[in-house]
């Protein structure tokens, strides 16, 4: 019969990450989390070695980043929701239905506009050049030659 290992004690719950630790657990890379903290997304110390902590909640709140993402929430947006949460509490799911009821409207109008983009993407014929005369995506009847050469609109 084996002896067996030693296991190595559990960590408490209260313990402070490190970035390696907080990329494994929420699955971002460690550049990305560095990103977050650039634009205010996140926020960590500095250890008495000069290492990089950060408190458990993070892992909701990059949770709730992802998420955000993948529905193309811009980070301005999501830096906005963000700053309306309390720093030193892990997100609640009032918190995320608060977050995500803020964001519905955003969403449906992108959703609006990409569905207008694909009914009409039939008429165009794929140029890019948003010059030609009678462009059912962006000038149709050529309602822009009055502003000059040029594609004349990118977003209005």
């Amino acid at each position: 019969m084996q002896a067996e290992k030693p296991q190595k004690p559990s960590r408490p719950l209260t313990q402070d990450l490190s970035v390696g630790e907080v990329a494994a657990r929420s699955g971002v890379a460690v550049s990305a989390l560095h990103f977050y903290e650039r634009e205010g997304l996140i926020r960590s110390w500095r250890s008495s070695g000069n290492q990089r902590r950060y408190a458990r909640e993070v892992l909701r709140r990059v949770a709730v980043i992802k998420v955000a993402q993948r529905t193309g929430i811009p980070l301005a947006s999501i830096r906005d929701a963000l700053a309306a949460l309390p720093d030193e509490r892990t997100p609640t799911a009032q918190d995320w239905r608060n977050l995500s009821e803020g964001w519905r409207a955003e969403l449906d109008e992108r959703i609006r506009k990409l569905t207008q983009l694909r009914d009409s993407l039939t008429g165009c014929i794929g140029c890019g050049c948003l010059s030609v005369r009678d462009c059912p995506l962006r000038n149709p009847r050529d309602e822009l030659a009055s502003e000059g050469p040029g594609a004349r609109l990118l977003e209005r």
